[in-house]
């Protein structure tokens, strides 16, 4: 079958493919295509954009900068090790192309040892596939269809791990040199979007499971039948958690047990209301009756007596006991069609069956209807808590801020007399980063403590799980005396774990009584809290640093043109120029017309030198490098086709760039106001104090400047943005433009600022 023609995305990367002539300018457009795309994916992931839209405009993006004839993000799960010889699956989580029709998003594929997928995951380097081999994959039927030839895939590393890989097809022979390292650079500036995205995507759900246990604990505190209760909450928590199916089981005091409500699928065996048997005596409802604890099933493939469940259509499942004033009443089962539930689903179903219980025991004990009203208030008032602490996070503020609020929260709920939030550190110290309580003293924020002995904080350092101690007389080490001297009778301590690492810790603790069974989950429900609002930060930091270091590249790439255009052709072209002059001057005058042809060359030769020294200045201008700030200005301004009032109160050297960013600005402000703001004069303003240049740029124009349509004004902010700095712009109509830029003097992110010229 003859290949298709090239689309419009592969033509269009044929054309921008560099050439040997001129790489610095393709070097130069290949980076700002990668700047603009990724800003666009930015731009999603700010306005709050699901997993799937972000991952689809990567997909999108990334067709378009290596002009691909399709291309699919997707994620993968065990990825395979070195042989290749470990079962992964991949599963798409964007797609772009002639073929997303055939390979959707949610599709799921086994990787094969062949596959180029495969060889990128297991390498962690870019892969390329071609076309004796691309048929022979899962891929070859589709790809035959569509002449489809050559394959380039590169892994996706999040959070130091391999997320997922990234795959393009293209009906050439293969895709030109130097494909794959674009595409890896592009997906590596996209690892901190995705890694944001998700984060937003975990504080939806969190939202939807809060609102979830809202609409639960209405249905208690009005009295409503149990029944409804348990018919609510399993219809909830499949909504949130399973998939599959959800079901909640009674335990009966002559150890049958009865299904008291079902979601999901249903076979001839479950009869809401009749008992629940039929399924062997290893399963997770004999294991909550036997332990009391939560159960769990990753694959009923791999579990001796699993073939009813997997007749059912599942393939994974837990096991939540439900406890009723201190008695095993039940469970809630959550079963899922796809590969093992996440780790945490344990713990938040423990919410739903917290007022399960409540539910439960309003009907049974009406002399307890006050306690229970007390339980469920105190149940309100946390998820009050939990709002308030999301809600921060959701807005963005700085770590520190929501650290002060969770130990508030929790010291406010929880019958604690003092809580703490503790860093961990790599020299195997604990850094005190939050306090509240009646007793704080002895423990002052950004203290620094050994972790050694027995006590809450070290047994979480060691162990990475929620730890409790209930009597201190036997604490040892240096934090645990100190929690012996302020009179600390129980202690209870949960991990935070960031993007799968342990972080650090958030802990509580009692003078006089022993903290309640539940204090490790209510505490969990917090550092989840905190550990989003640390990845959001880590993500965000990421992000700009990966902003500051396209700036610089594209910065220095600029000035490396400028100085081989002065250094080589321009010295080239004087050169030629007076070697003609002095040819002129010998030619006989009896051949004048030769001499005339001469001249005219000299003319020519000449003007083409004054032209190329225009460009090389619009490029970079040497005067900037040389001279500083303050001339390159006077000197832009004076080239202005309107007539510009400068005001420099900067005398001293700035740091380069924060030069170069000031420029830049004015140079495109000055463009912008002649091509569209009719204005008769511009005032440029510089000044520097506090740390910071403010720069202001108006004019008495037309006005009506607008961000959002995406004028040369969001080129100026990215710029001003990446290096730390603010940009607001005022333009009313017929009122003028006026340009406000505040710039740090010192580099933010962690782009390294490359060095002044010499």
């Amino acid at each position: 079958m003859n290949a298709p023609e090239l689309g419009v995305d592969a033509q269009r990367a044929a054309d921008y493919s560099p050439g040997p002539d001129l790489p610095e300018r393709a070097q130069l457009r290949q980076l700002v295509d990668e700047q603009a795309a990724l800003r666009r994916v930015a731009t999603l992931v700010a306005g709050g954009a699901r997993p799937a839209q972000v991952f689809t405009a990567v997909a999108d993006e990334l067709s378009h900068l290596i002009g691909a004839e399709a291309t699919f993000v997707s994620r993968v799960d065990h990825p395979p090790d070195e042989d290749g010889e470990l079962e992964a699956v991949i599963t798409v989580e964007g797609s772009y192309g002639t073929l997303g029709s055939r390979i959707p998003v949610g599709f799921q594929l086994k990787l094969l040892p062949e596959m180029v997928q495969t060889a990128a995951l297991r390498t962690g380097r870019p892969a390329r596939g071609h076309c004796e081999r691309l048929t022979d994959g899962p891929f070859g039927a589709w790809a035959g269809t569509l002449g489809v030839r050559g394959a380039l895939a590169t892994p996706i590393i999040v959070g130091g791990s391999r997320w997922g890989v990234a795959l393009a097809l293209t009906p050439r022979t293969d895709f030109p040199p130097g494909a794959e390292s674009h595409m890896a650079e592009f997906m590596e500036l996209v690892a901190a979007a995705i890694t944001s995205a998700e984060a937003d995507q975990g504080q939806r759900e969190m939202a939807d499971t809060q609102a979830a246990l809202r609409r639960l604990a209405t249905l208690v505190a009005r009295g409503e039948p149990p029944e409804a209760v348990f018919a609510a909450a399993t219809s909830e928590v499949l909504r949130h958690f399973g998939g599959g199916t959800a079901r909640m089981i009674r335990f009966e005091p002559d150890g049958t047990a009865t299904l008291v409500a079902n979601d999901g699928a249903a076979g001839p065996h479950v009869r809401v209301g009749g008992p629940w048997e039929g399924y062997p005596a290893t399963g997770l409802t004999a294991t909550v009756l036997h332990t009391g604890r939560s159960a769990r099933v990753d694959d009923y493939r791999a579990v001796p007596g699993g073939e009813p469940y997997l007749r059912e259509g599942l393939r994974s499942a837990i096991a939540v006991p439900v406890h009723v004033d201190g008695r095993l009443w039940g469970l809630i089962a959550i079963g899922s069609g796809h590969g093992p539930l996440p780790p945490d689903t344990e713990q938040r179903t423990a919410e739903f069956t917290d007022l399960v219980a409540t539910a439960v025991a309003n009907a049974q004990n009406k002399g307890a209807l006050e306690q229970s009203r007390d339980e469920l208030a105190r149940l309100l008032a946390e998820q009050a808590a939990l709002r308030r602490v999301a809600t921060l996070v959701a807005r963005g503020v700085p770590p520190e801020t929501v650290f002060g609020a969770v130990v508030e929260e929790v010291a406010g709920l929880l019958p604690v007399e003092f809580a703490s939030l503790g860093r961990f550190e790599p020299d195997g110290t604990g850094t005190v980063m939050a306090t509240a309580g009646r007793i704080t003293d002895g423990f002052p924020v950004g203290s620094r403590w050994p972790l050694t002995g027995k006590n809450v904080v070290t047994m979480i350092f060691e162990t990475g799980r929620p730890a409790r101690i209930d009597g201190y007389a036997n604490a040892s080490g240096l934090l645990g005396g100190t929690a012996r001297a302020r009179g600390f009778g129980s202690g209870v301590g949960t991990p935070v774990i960031v993007e799968g690492r342990l972080w650090g810790m958030m802990a509580g603790y009692a003078a006089r009584n022993l903290l309640p069974a539940d204090t490790e989950a209510r505490l969990a429900s917090f550092t989840e809290l905190v550990a989003t609002a640390i990845a959001n930060a880590e993500s965000r930091a990421a992000l700009a640093a990966s902003r500051a270091r396209i700036v610089a590249a594209a910065d220095e790439t600029r000035r490396r043109i400028e100085r081989d255009l002065h250094d080589g052709i321009q010295q080239r072209l004087v050169s030629l120029g007076l070697e003609l002059r002095a040819t002129q001057v010998g030619v006989p005058l009896q051949i004048g017309e030769l001499e005339d042809v001469v001249s005219r060359v000299a003319d020519g030769l000449a003007s083409a030198f004054d032209e190329l020294r225009e460009i090389s200045r619009g490029i970079h201008p040497a005067i900037l490098s040389e001279g500083g700030l303050k001339p390159a200005l006077r000197a832009l301004c004076r080239r202005s086709a309107i007539p510009v009032e400068l005001d420099v109160h900067v005398e001293q050297r700035l740091p380069e760039h924060v030069e170069v960013a000031s420029y830049y600005v004015v140079c495109e402000a000055l463009t912008n106001a002649a091509k569209h703001a009719h204005a008769s004069v511009v005032n440029v303003e510089l000044d520097s104090h506090d740390a910071n240049v403010h720069l202001a740029i108006r004019d008495d124009g037309i006005g009506g400047a607008d961000l959002s349509r995406g004028s040369g004004l969001l080129g100026l902010r990215d710029r001003i943005e990446a290096l730390g700095g603010t940009l607001r712009v005022t333009s009313r109509a017929d009122e003028g433009t006026a340009l406000l830029i505040d710039v740090p003097l010192e580099r933010q992110g962690s782009a390294a600022a490359p060095k002044r010229s010499a």
